[in-house]
């Protein structure tokens, strides 16, 4: 880094500072501290004072190029080694000794006097909204949070950095003392030591500490960890590289710091030449041949001592480091684990992520080594689903031996704890063999003889998301007055056969059933359960599984053991229609709510089409 920048920017901190205070702080000896002072003062950029050295009016205009112009941070990520804390708050938002970490960098960059600052939302983005009023923020949404990594973030935040100087921040960063200043010179990554094996991003550096590669993974490294800053003239080299990978295919999953790897390892060139495509190219003027001419743009690492900068991995980590996470965390699910096991927090160990559900999100726990699922429920469930029905349904299967074993259940919250089943495997809806499992312990269930004292009516249920989302706002389907009239004509049909009724299970996803390492299969979720026609689970595990016409077919005739009958593939056709045209409403209204499921709305419409159609081609 530039040693007149650094002896200016420091004479400008402290105001008043000696020779030796400046060796210490640019860390030289005194010597080389009194050589750097006699040739700045030289060309005129300090002057001597009673009391040390400041800078003159022309040191201010040699600082000015490097003056900091602002920060993005990046906030829009969900946070899934952090669950359940994350469930209810973004893990920016969490706190550390009592003080949100995203609030204790706003402060920190303040009191370096930046205020320009950016901050890239995307999950529960509405809890952002507060540091508008409270820090005069900017908030950027990004639409692609939960499909992309934060390449897509920067891409948001891209205008708001373009021609400046800008620190790239992370949210869930903790700094323990502040690493901002007004003025900065060379691009850097601030780095951390890590001896032993690692996972983190590993750093090869020449003698001036520029990086000159990066590998995922290794031991005994630098590596890069913390905060970052980007010149103007960094930046003007490396967003429009940024720009043609966030259009180039298979970079979904990419954080910002993959591009700048590929441009130090040579592979970005070819990355852009095979996959841009080229209206993409005219669209930012991306021409990989332009944007890539010239070498990577120097980055140097940012050296931290060891405690100084931390990037929690997890919650084990931030329970280690504030000790309030390990008795009281404020989250209601760990709570409750702690109530319902009688246990002080800090024994619910081995916190892990399951993939979120359409309707909840789960995390694995374990208690005394053994492990447990937790069921969160969703946004908007108690209005969609009738949790003192679902116990009930639960309560009716244990004798089977079909289901999990459900530990605890709030047949008012809809918060469910049950064993979990290690090694245990989801169906396999493209197997033939596992779908013969599943339809025959499907069967098993329709003919246990086992009931509940509700149905689950469908023709009930379409009236009750219409309405949900009509008082909304309009259901976007241009059609839809026609499909509907189609689907009462195909419920009325049914009601006119008076169809016999079994406790069917509704929600007979591939996914709600788990082969075991022992050869048990369990029907797990019954949170729409209700007497019903059985024939309606053989449609609603076929719409759920995106099966064809032709795999539908296969799927009846795995129920039946036998060929159908005419009668009864129109009343499983009419259910495969029913079924598609409810959840695309149910999707409807949750995008409402803002959550996105991508195209399972089409999807669903277009079975409730299709099997309308192929019941018409039938009967005529």
């Amino acid at each position: 880094m530039n040693k007149e920048f650094l002896l200016c920017r420091n004479i400008l901190e402290n105001l008043q500072i000696t020779q030796r205070g400046l060796a210490e702080a640019l860390e030289v000896s005194l010597g080389t501290a009194n050589r750097m002072v006699r040739e700045c003062m030289e060309r005129g950029l300090i002057a001597a004072g009673a009391e040390g050295y400041r800078l003159t009016e022309q040191g201010l205009e040699y600082m000015k190029p490097y003056r900091v112009d602002g920060a993005v941070i990046m906030a829009a990520g969900f946070g899934s080694r952090f669950v359940p804390l994350t469930f209810e708050t973004p893990k920016g938002l969490l706190e550390v000794f009592g003080e949100r970490m995203i609030e204790r960098q706003i402060r920190q960059l303040h009191e370096a006097d930046i205020h320009n600052i950016i901050i890239v939302v995307g999950y529960l983005k509405e809890q952002f909204e507060y540091l508008t009023d409270r820090y005069d923020v900017k908030l950027i949404y990004n639409p692609e949070y939960s499909s992309k990594n934060n390449l897509a973030s920067v891409y948001c935040a891209r205008k708001e950095m373009q021609g400046k100087n800008m620190y790239l921040l992370s949210s869930d960063n903790w700094m323990r003392e502040n690493l901002y200043h007004t003025y900065e010179c060379d691009s850097w990554y601030s780095s951390v030591y890590k001896e032993g094996e690692t996972s983190e991003w590993c750093l090869s550096l020449n003698k001036k500490g520029m990086i000159l590669d990066v590998k995922s993974g290794g031991r005994d490294s630098w590596v890069m960890y913390g905060p970052v800053f980007l010149s103007a003239s960094f930046l003007a080299d490396f967003l429009p590289v940024l720009e043609a990978y966030y259009h180039t295919p298979g970079t979904e999953q990419f954080y910002w710091e993959h591009v700048y790897l590929e441009m130090l390892n040579g592979t970005a060139q070819k990355r852009l030449r095979d996959f841009l495509p080229e209206s993409a190219r005219q669209a930012d003027g991306a021409d990989p041949g332009a944007i890539l001419r010239k070498e990577p743009p120097a980055l140097f690492v940012n050296k931290q001592p060891e405690d100084m900068v931390y990037e929690f991995e997890n919650l084990e980590e931030l329970r280690m480091f504030d000790t309030r996470y390990r008795e009281h965390s404020d989250n209601e699910a760990l709570e409750l684990i702690a109530k319902v096991f009688r246990i002080p927090e800090s024994e619910i160990r081995e916190i892990r992520c399951v993939k979120a559900g359409m309707t909840n999100q789960s995390f694995l726990f374990e208690v005394q080594g053994k492990p447990y699922i937790c069921r969160v429920p969703g946004p908007g469930t108690g209005l969609l689903i009738n949790r003192r029905q679902e116990a009930e349904a639960f309560k009716a299967v244990q004798p089977l031996g079909i289901s999990e074993h459900v530990v605890y259940f709030d047949s008012e919250t809809g918060y469910k704890i049950a064993d979990y089943y290690e090694g245990a495997r989801n169906a396999d809806a493209s197997s033939e063999s596992d779908m013969r499992i599943c339809m025959k312990l499907l069967k098993s269930l329709h003919r246990s003889g086992v009931t509940v004292g509700h149905d689950f009516d469908i023709r009930e249920r379409i009236g009750f998301y219409e309405n949900l989302c009509l008082s909304h706002g309009d259901i976007p389907f241009e059609d839809y007055r026609e499909v509907k009239a189609h689907m009462t004509e195909l419920m009325d049909g049914l009601d006119r056969l008076q169809r016999p009724k079994v406790l069917a299970h509704i929600d007979s996803v591939a996914d709600n059933f788990l082969f075991l390492p022992d050869g048990q299969v369990k029907l797990i979720d019954l949170e729409y359960a209700g007497m019903c026609d059985p024939l309606i689970d053989i449609a609603m595990c076929a719409i759920y599984s995106y099966y064809d016409d032709e795999q539908v077919d296969r799927l009846i005739e795995w129920y039946l053991e036998r060929q159908p009958s005419e009668e009864e593939k129109t009343i499983i056709y009419s259910y495969v229609a029913l079924g598609g045209f409810l959840w695309s409403l149910w999707t409807v209204y949750k995008h409402f709510l803002g959550q996105e499921f991508g195209e399972y709305s089409i999807i669903m419409y277009r079975y409730a089409k299709r099997y309308y159609r192929k019941i018409l081609l039938k009967s005529s």
